[in-house]
């Protein structure tokens, strides 16, 4: 997969993940957010399980090297410890949408991406393209404009979204790192899918009252979630980010919220302002920037 490819991937990747906004505020009416984030999670792993089962027999049947020696301090612990960014990522950023606004969830989610140059440089001593940096700022600043440009007010449910950042920033940056050393992306999802599960259903058993009928109230929106935005999305992004810089990966999927906007518009009836109209603008905008100009920089320093 080229580095072009990876990035299409991803583009695909951020449709998916607008659209489960939808379904995750249909499915947070019936459920807590740590049961809804568990058997999402669920449903995930089993998606992804045959192929990772297919990838293991293959890799036993080539007598494949371990992959252990390549991650400091071995393979299950880097692949439980995505497992824990995604639980962490995705439980406080339910938690958070129980007590504040969409306006503001917006906003403080998109705080990750500039969060991922900085963390990738800290981490592996790769300093992005030059470009990055006003990429990812205006990606900010589109997101403030998409949420109307309002002042935001940092209550319970704002700190909840904020922390959230932290954990989606570090996981956006070591996937691609794990998954340079293990080449086994379907295992790679499954076992974090697996990992995000248990500690999801956990905490719903020890803080959170849980029924059948609030399951099946919820079934659609666990099934999309699920099925499209875990077991299809997450594991997309596992394989594409292989192929691609951590920082470009943020980038492209901080466009998620556009897509978010765009089917709140078709299927909940939110319509777009001049403003918001004008942040989507500026997040495509900065999306094919930081693209665009770094291949012309190669291109243009090998002639």
């Amino acid at each position: 997969m080229t580095r072009t490819q990876a990035n299409a991937v991803m583009l695909t990747v951020a449709v998916i993940w607008g659209l489960a906004f939808v379904p995750q505020a249909w499915g947070m009416a019936d459920m807590g957010p740590m049961a809804f984030t568990g058997l999402r999670f669920a449903l995930g792993a089993l998606v992804v399980a045959p192929l990772a089962w297919r990838e293991h027999r293959q890799a036993a049947a080539s007598e494949a090297a371990s992959p252990q020696q390549n991650l400091p301090g071995g393979l299950w612990l880097w692949t439980s410890a995505l497992g824990v960014l995604i639980f962490a990522g995705a439980g406080m950023q339910q938690m958070g949408l129980l007590s504040t606004s969409v306006t503001n969830a917006g906003f403080l989610t998109g705080l990750y991406v500039p969060l991922v140059p900085i963390l990738g440089w800290w981490f592996f001593k790769r300093a992005p393209h030059p470009v990055v940096w006003p990429a990812a700022l205006g990606c900010l600043l589109g997101t403030w404009l998409l949420a109307g440009a309002k002042q935001v007010e940092i209550a319970t449910g704002d700190w909840w979204v904020i922390a959230s950042c932290i954990p989606w920033a570090l996981h956006i940056t070591l996937v691609g790192w794990v998954a340079e050393r293990w080449n086994a992306p379907y295992r790679l999802a499954c076992v974090q899918f697996a990992m995000c599960s248990v500690l999801g259903l956990a905490a719903t058993w020890w803080l959170e009252p849980l029924s059948w009928a609030a399951i099946q109230a919820a079934a659609g929106a666990i099934a999309y979630t699920g099925l499209i935005s875990v077991g299809v999305g997450y594991t997309a992004q596992v394989v594409a980010q292989r192929h691609t810089h951590p920082a470009d990966a943020a980038i492209i999927l901080s466009s998620e919220a556009v897509f978010a906007a765009l089917f709140g518009a078709l299927l909940m009836g939110d319509r777009l302002s001049l403003i918001g109209m004008a942040g989507c603008t500026l997040i495509l905008v900065c999306i094919v920037a930081a693209q665009w100009v770094p291949l012309v920089w190669r291109r243009g320093a090998s002639v």
